[in-house]
């Protein structure tokens, strides 16, 4: 057995189904810098286990229930809510535009389809322990069809005021791309990256870079 360490990434797996649960944790057991520190089928059960437990990620699926397909929604707001906060990501059958953003808006800092592959998926969970987004490349598609939305209204027009440097970060930030692969994009250093995504993210008063594209994308501002 693998000597856990300080860096070692502690998650909770949220899904109704046992054999989904197994499935993932046989994948990412495999990891040496992963540990699954519990497994909860329903939000009562996962709450609970979150607040024993303190992971630094939450897998959460987004149907919980029978009788609800977006259950995991709610939940997806209390674990985002609580002090101190896992990242919560998405891990769901469910690849619809709108449902991906309400993830974000209730504080999901990634979203990827149960069909992602294993190397993928430790990735994505890599990400957001980082503080970055990680959206499979489906989900990405719908973040950035979002972003083409009609223009905005005068009410909209009138939010926050983003540089041009700033509304090319904010679509980049969109795809999810951490600070070192936005500076490469725009021919300017990390921390300059860094600099920019900060000034965004206090423009639009938020404090998590999906909530930043989602947030820029209802303004209008991409």
């Amino acid at each position: 057995m693998t000597e856990l360490t300080a860096e070692t990434i502690r998650l909770v797996i949220v899904d109704d189904h046992s054999i989904v649960r197994q499935g993932l944790r046989s994948i990412l057991e495999r990891e040496p810098d992963i540990e699954v520190v519990g497994e909860a089928a329903s939000a009562g059960e996962a709450l609970d286990l979150v607040a024993a437990s303190r992971p630094h990620i939450v897998l959460l699926d987004l149907k919980l229930s029978a009788g609800s397909d977006v259950a995991g929604l709610a939940l997806c707001g209390h674990l985002t809510a609580a002090t101190p906060a896992p990242g919560v990501l998405v891990v769901t059958t469910f690849l619809d535009q709108q449902l991906v953003l309400e993830a974000i808006q209730r504080g999901a800092r990634g979203y990827v389809l149960k069909d992602v592959d294993a190397v993928a998926l430790v990735a994505a969970i890599r990400a957001v322990r980082r503080g970055e987004s990680a959206f499979d490349s489906h989900s990405a598609t719908m973040v950035v069809r979002s972003l083409a939305a009609p223009a905005p209204s005068p009410a909209a027009a009138a939010g926050p005021d983003l540089t041009a440097r700033e509304r090319e970060v904010l679509t980049l930030l969109a795809r999810g791309l951490s600070n070192e692969a936005i500076g490469k994009e725009l021919y300017i250093s990390a921390t300059t990256a860094k600099f920019h995504v900060g000034n965004v993210m206090r423009k639009l008063a938020v404090s998590r870079r999906a909530e930043a594209v989602y947030a820029g994308s209802k303004l209008g501002l991409i």
